[in-house]
């Protein structure tokens, strides 16, 4: 639970879209304290297990970033085994008594799978491989499925439209994307 007197960092907007064996992850740059906009350009996703996965997260940067070094330990333990890694690391945050604490979540992509995480034990793999997480998830989301039913677009410019289309409607997402393909 938030203390009331500190302002709530607001989430992001991260997307992930699997199509044709290809992969793509991406995130928008806007982190906001309260109501004003403190930073355009932060990176939210990042590369691991030796660039063969992408992960990105919304929440608390210095918990995700926590989460992230937590969740690559893990697939080195389970010997690159993304799933397994996956499900430990939920165990671990939902148990764990400093974990728990952790306010992200997180979205992984492989050029097979996409995965989001989160500090409840959950570890989701979305039927129609798409992943989205943050304050503007469901208008990216929304977006990603019809350009996924309705037009040839590759994983990566879905991914890139589709966070567009929520900068423009989210005010906690804004035009500073990034997008990494595997």
């Amino acid at each position: 639970m938030r203390d009331k007197q500190r302002p709530e960092l607001r989430a992001t907007t991260v997307l992930g879209v699997l199509r044709n064996g290809k992969a793509a992850l991406g995130s928008d740059g806007q982190m906001t304290l309260g109501n004003t906009v403190i930073k355009h350009s932060t990176r939210k996703i990042r590369r691991i297990q030796h660039a063969n996965l992408v992960t990105g997260f919304a929440g608390a940067t210095a918990d995700a970033v926590t989460l992230l070094d937590r969740f690559d330990e893990k697939l080195q333990s389970f010997s690159g085994q993304l799933e397994r890694a996956a499900v430990e690391l939920a165990r671990d945050w939902r148990t764990d008594k400093y974990l728990r604490r952790l306010e992200a979540m997180l979205a992984v992509v492989s050029s097979e799978k996409a995965l989001i995480i989160s500090g409840t034990g959950d570890v989701i793999e979305p039927e129609d491989g798409i992943v989205a997480i943050g304050s503007g998830s469901m208008y990216a989301l929304s977006a990603a499925r019809a350009l996924l039913k309705h037009t040839d677009l590759e994983a990566r410019d879905i991914v890139r439209e589709s966070l567009e289309l929520a900068a423009d409607i989210c005010i906690y997402t804004n035009n500073h994307i990034v997008v990494e393909e595997v």
